[in-house]
């Protein structure tokens, strides 16, 4: 079946997240859109998790990797093989609105130059009203969206026609770098406003957080967290608070994601893990 939407959900070693996470897409998604799901990783109660789920008939497809190949490998393979006119990721840690597909579409159906727009992960409280306002833009059938040359990976819908244009994950990118990339060719990037909720359960500000103490957290630490050096609750949730302020106050300017100021960026990241032993993004 062509057109439609597709979307790709990564499962891996969070059962408690993949029960709430997977029920929640299989609801909320439309008629048309087809869940394409892939497991990482051998942890037996994630997979009986998966495995409740992996035989409804609005699972589209279903791949397992018994190691965990991350983000670039499952992305390319829903990319690749599937048809839709929209593509779109659901992590397994996070719950989008319900209404998240209408509107995204709706969006992208009035606005041909929209290329990736997200559903938008923070609570109210990180919101800085004065940073949305400066980079709020009006479209027409009446959307608004806070320009931002990236979106997170989850809870977002593109255009085909980037993918096409733009093509896959390469070796070494993020969603974030190929999001830049994409930008640069003239796709419009953002958060519709106002914004249009997930909730993410790895937020520890998230009522459905497996995140309750320290030691909680460090039994489960996420990957990210490993990388910037994050051991507690209160330091994650800072982190946390930190990422929506970036998205928020990031410029504009393409120019500032190339040549010598990502350089620079990228010093000064380096510079603080060695003083501090964290980078936070």
């Amino acid at each position: 079946m062509s057109g439609g939407i597709d979307i790709l959900m990564i499962t891996y070693d969070r059962p408690e997240y993949v029960r709430l996470s997977l029920p929640h897409l299989l609801d909320s998604r439309t008629d048309d859109a087809r869940v394409w799901l892939w497991h990482n990783g051998s942890d037996e109660a994630t997979l009986a998790a998966v495995e409740e789920f992996r035989h409804d008939p609005r699972v589209h497809r279903f791949h397992h990797s018994p190691t965990n190949a991350g983000l670039r490998e499952p992305t390319n393979w829903l990319w690749a093989e599937s048809t839709g006119d929209y593509l779109s990721k659901v992590d397994d840690d996070c719950l989008p609105d319900k209404s998240w597909l209408d509107v995204l579409r709706r969006a992208h159906e009035d606005v041909p130059e929209f290329g990736v727009i997200g559903t938008w992960r923070f609570p109210e409280s990180d919101v800085r009203q004065e940073l949305v306002d400066r980079k709020l833009a009006s479209y027409a059938g009446g959307h608004r969206l806070m320009r931002n040359h990236w979106v997170q990976g989850s809870g977002y819908l593109l255009k085909r026609a980037m993918v096409e244009r733009t093509g896959p994950l390469a070796e070494g990118d993020s969603f974030t770098s190929w999001c830049l990339r994409a930008a640069r060719l003239g796709f419009v990037n953002g958060w519709v406003y106002p914004f249009l909720p997930e909730d993410h359960l790895d937020d520890p500000r998230s009522p459905r957080t497996i995140y309750h103490t320290d030691e909680d957290f460090m039994a489960r630490r996420p990957l990210s967290a490993q990388k910037t050096g994050v051991r507690t609750v209160a330091e994650w949730t800072e982190q946390m608070k930190r990422s929506a302020y970036v998205v928020q106050a990031a410029s504009l300017d393409l120019r500032e994601y190339s040549g010598w100021r990502q350089r620079g960026r990228s010093l000064s990241k380096r510079v603080r893990r060695a003083i501090t032993g964290r980078a936070p993004w």
